[in-house]
């Protein structure tokens, strides 16, 4: 391996033409110059100075290397320069529900990100209760998710308004068993569905199980079935509310964070107000 100290010395030796000159821009000496290129030449096994000549000159060795060189030390400026500026060596683990990944918050991470350079974000979307344990468990650094009640250490919480949802063209009347459109185990709404339908002492069976919200969006506006929803997920879509079960209880979406102060409590807080926006203007409209 080619020692950037070396090749720092020959290059100085080669454009200044003179070990006296190569010392004052390293600031160094001209025995330590002498020395670093004899060094150097050891390594390569080549003379790469022609010392007699004045002013002096690479060699025929010497020039075959000093293009190498001159990129080696390039290289070793850049990597050294970008390290100095730190970008994106920090993480910032954040979990939150598909839905609320909208534009409002997609523009408080990018806020964010401007002022914080060193910060990367690594953002998991998923299922509220796995997102809760794995916050718990210290994975995430905050964590946005839906329930019905929230924990003492909450840092913001926000009404959310459910309904049940059917195709724009469903048939008046579901035959029974009703067809559902339900999330996988675990998921919030499915455990809310059957024990809603339960008490109306209808039969039903799952029609679709989806993972996403948007899997489970275009399921029910596909006509494969019912599905109870955020409110907020009706608007441009091909849905229509089925009336027959009438209101449901508002669920909470809650924010919690691990650090009250930093970086990521600013976070914290610019997601905060991005959910008050989005709510705001769901309550507005």
């Amino acid at each position: 391996m080619l020692d950037p100290r070396l090749l720092a010395a020959f290059v100085a030796v080669v454009e200044t033409g003179s070990f006296t000159q190569a010392a004052e821009r390293l600031h160094l000496t001209q025995s330590t110059i002498s020395q670093q290129l004899g060094r150097l030449e050891d390594v390569v096994g080549r003379s790469l100075i022609d010392r007699a000549a004045r002013p002096v000159q690479a060699t025929v060795a010497g020039e075959r290397l000093l293009g190498y060189a001159r990129r080696i030390l390039a290289l070793q400026d850049e990597a050294q320069a970008s390290l100095a500026h730190n970008p994106g060596v920090t993480s910032i683990r954040i979990g939150l529900p598909e839905d609320i990944v909208t534009g409002p918050m997609a523009q408080a991470f990018a806020d964010f990100s401007r002022s914080h350079r060193q910060v990367r974000l690594d953002v998991t979307t998923g299922l509220s209760r796995d997102l809760t344990r794995r916050y718990r468990t210290g994975e995430f650094d905050i964590v946005i998710v839906k329930e019905d009640t929230p924990s003492p250490d909450c840092s913001a919480l926000f009404p959310e308004a459910l309904a049940w949802f059917e195709a724009a063209d469903a048939p008046q009347e579901w035959t029974d068993p009703l067809p559902l459109v339900a999330f996988p185990q675990g998921g919030l709404y499915r455990d809310a569905m059957f024990q809603r339908i339960e008490r109306q002492r209808r039969s039903w069976y799952v029609a679709f199980a989806g993972s996403s919200l948007q899997s489970v969006v275009v399921a029910v506006e596909a006509g494969l079935g019912l599905s109870l929803l955020p409110v907020s997920t009706a608007s441009g879509r091909r849905l229509r509310g089925y009336e027959a079960f009438g209101d449901e209880p508002d669920i909470v979406v809650s924010l919690y964070a691990w650090e009250q102060s930093g970086s990521i409590a600013d976070l914290a807080d610019r997601m905060k107000a991005a959910l008050a926006e989005r709510f705001n203007e769901l309550s507005n409209g």
